[in-house]
């Protein structure tokens, strides 16, 4: 009896002892929980206030002039940081504006950045999948499904235009998508990729080997790894034919030989441009030319480059009817297919040895640079950042880390001694300030392709967006003047009007070689997929006299250092307002 009692005696010290080593277990757990929860109320806070309020302001400021070239060589001031306080302490006014006021308020914009990005994104996310509608796969297939096909990435049938979505990818958007530019089969492959073309697949494979479940179709099959799901969409077209965009570029003198210049051509009575496009579309060409009762398809090339147009008299008759020409002259409409001469991209097979960057301010056309670049090269590009909406639009190189150095270059937003001397060299994009902090304000509110609101454009928000970013805007060029090591300057308004020799210049700093026919192809997809849509505001004016004093004085100071650098200046067209 006595031994049974301390056995049980002993017992209860130990389930004592336990309960209190798990009762302090939970009392440290929930400290440290509170600890975090407060941390995050904090970083909260910060993002709360508005740009202007949640900015560092140097400890020290230096009295020199607006332009003063020694500015450069100066060490960047410590920050401290003011969060939470209802307005911002400025510098004397006769302080602000030098380059080393935009160097120190550079540092602190960057963080900001790196904060609203990072909150931007995930804040996006559920956003784009909310209230999406897992739909049945009998429900929604309108088209005749073929089979499972082997998909070679070296030589793909079906490359007429492509696109990814990690999320949301369905074999009817796959399908829609490719009858919308005039494609008869849609292929998906990986449960997330989509391409379009005119011919099937040559090796057929065994059904089961396209086991890849749709990432937006609970259920359905989209390909498989190197697995060709192919539907023919032809029960599509018909509606989907309405939407097809045939663009007429111009009047052009026709070349000396059509029938060696146009690998495919078609003589019909009563021609019209429908006809015509429909034709070329088939065959897979993205022009459609037309002479008289005459049809020709091809692409640009040397010896029809379409960068010299004529009158538009010299091709008289309607377009519908394209009755004449009068033998020299031919009518030039670009179809629904994409010129497949430059879309395939891959990764560098062997890790670059010259780590090169694209940078630039936001909003002065990084991805449409990234999106010449990587057709011009064939390589894709990197990116300091992971945008899965561009990762969407085809720049495979978002799903890469950017020091992989798989990529011909890494986009990037970031200045700084540290950020900018990882890079061996870099283009570096500077467009009109005015341009850029519209566009930037326009990604913010409503993403890479749409336009702000005018309450946003109305609200307080713009004023402060202004003052914090065109500061920014000029001590980014300040910094990668001052700590870059080799630098192609490149300006967003030369390489929109003189496309083809500056993107050259660029694909030659770069360190590769690519041929005339490629670049025209780059040249003919030159805006891809980075349009904006909806409605744009005609005869908008955001800016107040006030902010333009302002930007215009950052335009002087950054016009001044680039001539100190022996760098061309900023266009004229930036000053004066």
């Amino acid at each position: 009896m006595a031994k049974a009692f301390f056995r049980l005696q002993k017992f209860l010290r130990r389930t004592q002892f336990l309960l209190f080593f798990l009762t302090a277990a939970y009392l440290m757990a929930g400290s440290l929980l509170l600890l975090q929860r407060t941390r995050l109320v904090i970083q909260q806070g910060s993002h709360g206030t508005s740009a202007n309020q949640a900015l560092a302001v140097p400890d020290e400021t230096a009295g020199v002039g607006m332009a003063e070239p020694r500015a450069l060589q100066n060490p960047r001031p410590a920050p401290r940081l003011l969060v939470g306080m209802d307005a911002l302490q400025e510098p004397a006014l006769d302080q602000r504006h030098s380059p080393r006021w935009l160097v120190s308020r550079n540092s602190e914009l960057r963080q900001l950045r790196r904060r609203w990005f990072h909150r931007f994104i995930s804040n996006q996310e559920p956003m784009e999948t909310a209230g999406f509608k897992v739909i049945k796969h009998t429900a929604e297939h309108k088209g005749t499904y073929i089979g499972c096909f082997t998909d070679d990435s070296r030589e793909r049938t079906l490359k007429g235009a492509v696109f990814y979505d990690l999320r949301k990818m369905t074999v009817a958007h796959c399908q829609e998508a490719c009858a919308e530019r005039a494609y008869t089969y849609a292929g998906l492959v990986y449960g997330a990729e989509c391409y379009c073309g005119n011919t099937l697949p040559a090796t057929a494979s065994r059904p089961e080997e396209c086991n890849s479940e749709c990432k937006g179709e609970k259920g359905s099959v989209c390909g498989g790894v190197n697995r060709l799901s192919v539907y023919r969409v032809e029960e599509l077209r018909a509606g989907a034919r309405r939407r097809r965009n045939v663009i007429y570029r111009g009047c052009f003198r026709a070349p000396e030989n059509l029938t060696d210049t146009f690998p495919a051509s078609l003589i019909q009575p009563n021609l019209t441009v429908e006809m015509c496009s429909e034709f070329c579309s088939k065959k897979e060409f993205p022009l459609a030319v037309i002479q008289g009762q005459e049809c020709y398809c091809g692409y640009p090339t040397g010896r029809f480059s379409l960068r010299e147009g004529a009158d538009g008299l010299r091709c008289r008759g309607t377009r519908n009817t394209s009755s004449a020409a009068q033998g020299k002259y031919c009518l030039v409409y670009q179809t629904p297919v994409q010129d497949t001469r430059c879309t395939d991209r891959k990764f560098l097979t062997t890790k670059s040895k010259v780590f090169v960057a694209l940078s630039s301010f936001p909003g002065a056309g990084n991805t449409w640079a990234r999106h010449l670049i990587e057709h011009a090269t064939g390589y894709y590009t990197g990116s300091y950042y992971f945008d899965g909406a561009l990762y969407n639009k085809g720049f495979k190189g978002e799903k890469d880390h950017w020091r992989s150095r798989r990529t011909i270059c890494v986009k990037t937003h970031e200045s700084g001694k540290t950020e900018i001397e990882m890079f061996d060299s870099a283009i570096l994009l500077i467009r009109n300030p005015y341009k850029s902090l519209m566009a930037e304000f326009n990604r913010k509110y409503a993403g890479h392709l749409g336009y702000a609101t005018d309450r946003n454009w109305k609200s307080k928000e713009w004023p402060d967006f202004v003052n914090s970013y065109a500061s920014w805007w000029a001590s980014h060029v300040l910094d990668w003047l001052k700590y870059g090591k080799r630098l192609l300057i490149v300006h967003y308004e030369d390489l929109k009007q003189s496309l083809i020799p500056k993107l050259r210049e660029m694909v030659e700093f770069l360190n590769v070689t690519v041929t005339e026919d490629r670049l025209l192809c780059v040249e003919n997809n030159r805006d891809g997929n980075f349009k904006r849509s909806g409605a744009k505001q005609k005869d908008f004016e955001p800016f107040t006299q006030e902010m333009k004093d302002l930007i215009n004085r950052y335009i002087l100071t950054v016009d001044e250092a680039l001539r100190g650098r022996n760098f061309t200046g900023l266009p004229r067209e930036y000053v004066p307002r």
